[in-house]
């Protein structure tokens, strides 16, 4: 590796870090844990992933989707059941990488994926305005102003020190810096200490500590499959935005085992689930990191900071890292998808909106799902629109008709209604060779055909069709 590089991961790396420690500890607080969990489950999920992963440069972690998943889980039933779901929700990804089904997200329609974007950098700025809160009560007056400075002057640095020098990560300096004269002049403003004490040991091996039954299974198999699929769609979505970034190409399904491996180990170890970040990401990324490097030393920074530096670390005043993350929301967010809305088509932007809104108000995995849902039904229809027919009176007085476009269910209706086996004359002939049959519906439709010429005593003769075609009507036994 050369030494340019191996800087450029190794401060992407370290600035990644003070990004991901509060981060976890709010959502390992959301979870109703332990904070130490979240930033162990940091530390185990982010290095593995780093080392063993198909995307260098992506950041993972305890992230807040999969926290919320299992609040309920913890509430009702404790700590070991959590572990355990971890455990199992980890063998699921593993099964379904070597399974290579990665692949599926090349299923994930371009405006969904704007959409998703877009409403994470919204959710991503929402988080932040927690820190403007002191108990239940938002801040006023000093400490408002102070804090907002605080965050100006944050962004600030990170907007305007590339102009300057591109020696050094912009949010690592401006994090140093704002920590630093915080420290210096003493100003009364709220540090990561306030919102936990992180020291702590290192992490040890202990199996959940519950009973292996099937009533157990009964228990955890919901939230995991669940706290899987959350974890396995955020993965892969980031994957696809750190590839658009980096210009080049990760590997799904390798991401899928390893994150699966990482996610077991951290259950193994007392730590939350995760999954990719992708705030975290944009970090690393804009400051530089492109390697493996970055994401280990993301990693093994946490552990640090709970071994040995958490008297440093506690001192990071809040405002520094909420202007870090309000940039990373800024840069985060398709801005270009807004110049575009009036020029795609309607229900593109549909699309782009509702995920946006879906994912802002309820949670990734439907909204990535609904998307996915109205893109196919509006593909379906647009594509059942553009079958259409040629019909022929022949020499001989018999009917040809020339069907252009694709059969399935979408389209089954419009292909009836090019036919009128009443005014028809006695021999008709359909001409396939610009048709494709792609489903059962289509079949049925044909049979539907045959069987109305059939009662008006006509008869109809399919030609032309291709072998995909008459596979499928053999094994229908047409």
């Amino acid at each position: 590796m050369k030494p340019a590089r191996l800087r450029a991961d190794l401060l992407a790396g370290l600035t990644t870090s003070f990004a991901l420690v509060p981060e976890c500890i709010a959502f390992a607080l959301v979870a109703h844990l332990n904070p130490l969990m979240g930033l162990y489950g940091a530390f185990i999920i982010c290095t593995l992933t780093a080392l063993f992963g198909g995307r260098p440069g992506m950041v993972s972690g305890a992230a807040g989707s999969m926290a919320v998943v299992i609040v309920a889980l913890v509430v009702q039933h404790g700590v070991q059941y959590l572990l355990a779901t971890v455990l199992l929700g980890g063998v699921i990804m593993v099964l379904f990488g070597l399974l290579r089904l990665g692949k599926l997200v090349r299923m994930v329609p371009h405006p969904v994926m704007l959409g998703f974007v877009n409403g994470l950098a919204i959710i991503i700025a929402l988080a932040q305005l927690e820190h403007f809160k002191s108990g239940e009560q938002w801040l006023s007056g000093t400490p408002l102003a102070l804090m907002l400075g605080l965050v100006a002057l944050t962004m600030a640095i990170v907007y305007l020190l590339p102009r300057l020098t591109r020696a050094v990560p912009p949010a690592l300096v401006a994090i140093l810096s704002v920590g630093l004269a915080v420290y210096l002049l003493n100003l009364p403003t709220r540090t990561l200490g306030d919102m936990a004490h992180i020291a702590g040991g290192l992490p040890t091996f202990a199996l959940p500590d519950l009973p292996w039954t099937v009533e157990t299974l009964r228990i955890i198999a919901p939230y995991a499959f669940l706290m899987a699929m959350v974890g396995l769609l955020e993965t892969l979505l980031t994957l696809n935005l750190t590839d658009e970034v980096t210009e080049s190409r990760g590997y799904p399904d390798r991401e899928c085992v390893a994150l699966g491996a990482a996610n077991m180990v951290s259950g193994a170890f007392g730590g939350m689930g995760g999954c990719a970040m992708i705030g975290q990401t944009v970090i690393n990324l804009s400051s530089g990191g492109r390697g493996r490097l970055s994401g280990v030393v993301a990693g093994v920074m946490i552990l640090l900071f709970v071994l040995f530096l958490s008297p440093l670390i506690e001192r990071i005043p809040l405002a520094a890292l909420v202007g870090v993350m309000f940039v990373v929301s800024q840069q985060t967010f398709a801005w270009a998808s807004l110049r575009v809305l009036h020029k795609v088509p309607v229900n593109d932007m549909l699309v782009i909106l509702a995920v946006t809104i879906i994912t802002v108000f309820t949670d990734l995995a439907t909204a990535v799902l609904l998307g996915i849902i109205i893109a196919a039904l509006n593909f379906a229809w647009q594509h059942a629109r553009e079958l259409y027919a040629d019909a022929h009176v022949q020499a001989d007085g018999s009917k040809l008709y020339q069907v252009h476009g694709t059969l399935f269910f979408a389209s089954v209706t419009p292909f009836l209604n090019q036919f009128d086996p009443a005014a028809d004359p006695e021999q008709v002939t359909l001409d396939c060779a610009h048709l494709s049959f792609v489903d059962y519906s289509a079949i049925a439709a044909l049979k539907t055909l045959r069987e109305r010429y059939s009662k008006t005593g006509k008869h109809l003769r399919v030609v032309h069709l291709s072998e995909r075609c008459k596979k499928l009507l053999k094994r229908a036994g047409e």
